[in-house]
């Protein structure tokens, strides 16, 4: 099991201690404009991890100002933020992350009515007694659930049905427009009773009766979960497990999940940030080829010094075949603009042939590498012999509380020497979910059928290579997703991007003054304003997929037709204003057609009433994973066996 890692010194913690300097990018061509480029940077520095020390201490720490001694000038030194505040895990960058969530959570929802009852911080101090005594007791569970199968396997399949559902229900609105409402179509499909009765316009009890089943809901699933978590002693306390059960269920899971997450606005933000985290753009458009090209072109129409140019050449980083395409080679002799060409498509398609031998080598020498290494590496099978069960706290999920993704033991195999074998790595869900997503059955239908084979080649072909412990199976399960998809490193940048897309500045988009939308692009509740801010946020989560795609993948897999039938896959040299110019942007490489097509992907999160069952779904399935008494026993079962 994947592990947080180990505590290390408070140096993130303590904002009194120096940070290392920021690199600030200079103002030049391909920088944001001023007013987006001063709301990211108040971004960035309230996300930073000096800021959100400093934030935690103000809000969950301000009583303990003067309990720091006193320097010999007088000055005062805080004590670090893990001396004031008990751990939620083994890691202090977690807890960090962690700790900035429950601050904006009381600062915006607890503070504003506690404090107008008393100024003491007791009840405070003790919500995050149990918090906090609830979260170590999650880490503890979380290191014998099986997180492969679940982020890889089971939450791609809720994901695969959900983008299935919304397509049904929508594609026979539009061929039949004489049936029902798409989200009562998707009701049936999916059906939930927190989200029953579907809501009608004309009928504002359904919304009503909606609403009240939700909330009770979520009472009854963190009565639950509180109920195997908390110590006994807190758990008697009545008055402060109903304080905290309404913290939980009306500020995190409904206004944090139920709302602001399942808004469509939130989750292509939240897209275009993990984008920009696993590919981040170009940090110097001004550098390549045609954006030289097009800077030295509009500066010869404006008038305007190119001080992209010339800064490049101030400080010789321009380089020889740009300025061969700015002052074109005049040969003396007839043939010499063709030998030049000539020369210089030879020189290219050498250093290509030597770049593509060099990566052939690398690949079969990684390869061979993998291979001759794959016998040590560890069996995934794991033995069932005196697993507990839920009664006694069990941690470890049975064959029989599993999906598919729990193959029962061969024939002949019982008794001590049983053993559960999990789906192979290349036949898990996350593939067809993909797959489904971007319709590879309906664009590609051959490729599809290619990988299927491919597929079965690998899983019941000679030597079963990708079947459940085979070679490639363990080469892919601990060389690549240990490694690099559960790497525990990548958990507060998780965190972090997390919070500034949810709480942009460490507060509710709505109090400081964020434009949020309530409403799914296709179903226009609150003006022509919001579906326009809609609009352009999914557009541009469009274009931000588009760069993080090769050019070439997109050109072949999307192949957009003129009505003369040409293809047309982009705008030459980036021309998004029309003067002939190529304005160097990949953001508008792209024509509509493309982007259209990808926002048609973008829609299947475009409402928020569908968006809240598959969060209900996701959030069920990860409660039982970690949780698996709550899927034998209710809530009444579960207080009487804790209380007697």
């Amino acid at each position: 099991m994947t592990q947080l890692p180990q505590r290390s010194s408070s140096s993130h913690l303590d904002p009194s201690r120096p940070s290392a300097p920021e690199l600030k990018a200079s103002p030049g061509r391909g920088a944001p404009p001023p007013s987006r480029a001063v709301s990211q940077q108040q971004s960035l520095d309230a996300t930073s991890d000096r800021a959100t020390a400093a934030f935690i201490r103000r809000t969950l720490c301000a009583h303990h100002v003067h309990a720091g001694g006193i320097g010999e000038k007088g000055r005062s030194t805080p004590r670090p933020l893990d001396e004031l505040l008990p751990p939620l895990t083994s890691s202090n960058d977690v807890d960090l992350q962690l700790y900035a969530l429950l601050a904006i959570i009381l600062k915006e929802f607890v503070y504003t009515w506690y404090a107008k009852i008393t100024p003491d911080h007791v009840f405070v101090d003790e919500t995050i007694q149990i918090i906090a005594h609830c979260t170590r007791a999650l880490e503890q569970r979380l290191r014998h659930v099986d997180l492969a199968a679940l982020l890889l396997d089971e939450i791609p399949q809720l994901l695969d049905e959900h983008v299935t559902a919304y397509r049904v229900a929508h594609e026979t609105v539009q061929n039949n427009p004489l049936v029902s409402d798409p989200r009562l179509i998707y009701h049936t499909l999916n059906p939930h009773p927190a989200l029953a009765p579907v809501p009608i316009d004309s009928d504002p009890t359904t919304s009503l009766e909606q609403r009240r089943n939700e909330e009770v809901w979520r009472q009854l699933l963190v009565q639950g979960v509180l109920a195997v978590l908390l110590p006994t002693e807190d758990l008697e306390n009545g008055c402060l497990r109903a304080l905290v059960c309404d913290i939980f269920s009306d500020m995190i899971l409904g206004n944090g999940i139920s709302g602001k997450a399942c808004e469509p606005v939130v989750l292509w933000d939240a897209i275009i940030k993990i984008l920009d985290v696993v590919v981040p753009h170009n940090a110097n458009p001004a550098s390549s080829p045609s954006v030289v090209k097009s800077d030295s072109t509009k500066a010869k129409k404006t008038g305007k010094p190119d001080t992209a140019t010339n800064r490049l050449e101030q400080f010789g980083l321009l380089a020889s075949d740009i300025n061969v395409v700015e002052k074109p080679v005049k040969s003396g002799a007839p043939g010499g603009g063709r030998a030049a060409g000539a020369l210089k498509s030879m020189t290219r398609w050498f250093w290509l042939t030597i770049q593509c031998l060099f990566l052939a080598w690398s690949g079969m020498r990684a390869i061979i590498f993998a291979l001759a290494t794959s016998s040590s590496l560890p069996s995934r099978s794991t033995p069932l012999t005196g697993a507990p069960s839920a009664a006694n706290n069990m941690a470890i999920s049975t064959p029989d509380e599993g999906r598919q993704h729990a193959i029962p033991p061969p024939d002949g195999v019982a008794g001590s020497n049983s053993a559960m074998l999990y789906t192979p790595v290349v036949s898990m869900s996350v593939w067809s979910c993909v797959g489904r997503l971007v319709e590879l059955e309906q664009r590609m239908p051959w490729l599809s059928g290619l990988l299927a084979l491919v597929h079965w080649g690998l899983v019941a072909g000679p030597g079963k290579v990708g079947n459940t412990d085979g070679v490639l199976d363990r080469i892919l399960m601990h060389r690549i997703i240990k490694r690099h998809v559960l790497d525990p490193a990548r958990l507060p940048s998780l965190l972090r991007t997390l919070r500034a897309a949810l709480f942009p500045g460490n507060a509710v988009a709505g109090n400081a003054g964020t434009p949020t939308t309530s409403t799914a692009t296709t179903v226009n509740k609150g003006g022509d304003d919001e579906t326009s801010i809609a609009a352009r946020r999914r557009r541009a989560c469009a274009r931000r997929i588009l760069n993080a795609v090769p050019e070439a993948l997109v050109n072949v897999y999307f192949v957009p037709r003129r009505e003369d039938g040409t293809a047309t896959g982009r705008r030459d040299d980036g021309d998004v204003d029309g003067d002939g110019v190529g304005d160097g942007e990949k953001e508008d490489y792209y024509d509509d057609s493309v982007l259209s097509q990808v926002e048609a992907w973008l829609d299947v999160v475009g409402d928020p009433y569908l968006n809240r069952h598959l969060a209900f779904r996701l959030l069920e399935v990860c409660i039982v994973r970690v949780l698996p008494e709550m899927g034998e026993m209710g809530v009444k079962e579960l207080m009487a066996m804790r209380l007697g």
